[in-house]
């Protein structure tokens, strides 16, 4: 029986300030006890570290307001604890945060009777050393990314599976990606999309030098080393879901591997993976509209 639960609602967006507001209260008049908090605003590229949510982590279930960058916060700062996590979307493209707005109150309601099924989803550990000291260890749900600067040349990054040599990526960065974080920049970077469950990691570089490097598909028992090759004259930076990092120095070594902990998302009830990727990116929709130009004519 669900008596405790958490809502995180997106930073300064008042329409996910105000739902929060109003499902807090209708959860309340049903004797739930009730912890909202706004998203933190963004770290950027200066910390490693998020800002601690001030959410219990035994809540039984949590509701995130927003679109899916603020379900990936949610998910570092306190989903990694096993919390069942349900995304509403009210932002953008929403992969994570399948449910629409109009569907909240039925879901919630769904929710609270546990008719809902819940989808385990491997999340990376990522650890950082820097002249053998961990300077930095991090668990993210989509996917670690080292890229050069907007005005930089290609950078130089060796490549290693459990500590044997791959290649040397020349390109304008490297996308460590989870099959959860598939569908995000590892599909822009022309990477393979895989089901969010699959136990695999993909090593996607970006817009490599050499047409030859390919994106990879390893096993999720794989720890992946990089480090830079050469020495770049320009900014390097690793960032962590797209939200936190830091610089990355020539002599560091970031080490990506799956994580002991694992993310929790409530499915939605009204639509399987497959039907969410046709809708999302519009799959058959070209198709149609040529099919119909040739009954024109």
């Amino acid at each position: 029986m669900t008596t405790t639960v958490g809502i995180i609602y997106k930073y300064q967006f008042e329409p996910a300030k105000a739902e929060a507001e109003k499902l807090e209260k209708r959860l309340k008049e049903q004797g739930i006890i009730v912890f909202s908090k706004e998203m933190s605003a963004p770290s950027g590229l200066r910390s490693c570290h998020d800002e601690p949510m001030k959410i219990p982590k035994n809540v039984d279930w949590i509701v995130v307001l927003g679109g899916d960058g603020t379900l990936l916060g949610a998910a570092r700062n306190i989903g990694k604890h096993g919390t069942p996590i349900l995304g509403v979307n009210l932002g953008g493209l929403g992969f994570l945060t399948s449910i629409p707005l109009k569907r909240l109150y039925p879901v919630i309601e769904m929710m609270l009777k546990e008719k809902l099924e819940v989808e385990s989803r491997l999340m990376l550990e990522t650890k950082v050393l820097r002249v053998e000291d961990e300077i930095c260890r991090f668990s993210v749900l989509n996917d670690v990314v080292i890229n050069k600067g907007p005005l930089a040349r290609i950078i130089h990054l060796d490549a290693y599976i459990n500590e044997t040599f791959l290649t040397t990526f020349r390109a304008d960065g490297l996308i460590v990606s989870t099959p959860t974080g598939s569908t995000g920049y590892n599909l822009s970077a022309g990477g393979p999309i895989l089901y969010p469950t699959m136990a695999s990691l993909i090593l996607t570089p970006i817009c490599p030098f050499t047409l030859s490097n390919r994106p990879i598909i390893l096993s999720d028992s794989n720890t992946i080393s990089i480090m830079m090759g050469v020495q770049s004259e320009e900014k390097v930076t690793l960032t962590l879901d797209g939200q936190v990092g830091f610089e990355f120095e020539y002599g560091d070594k970031v080490m990506i591997y799956k994580s002991n902990d694992r993310i929790k998302l409530i499915r939605s009830p009204d639509q399987d993976y497959f039907e969410i990727l046709r809708e999302k990116l519009m799959w058959g929709g070209a198709t149609y509209s040529v099919v119909s130009q040739n009954e024109l004519e």
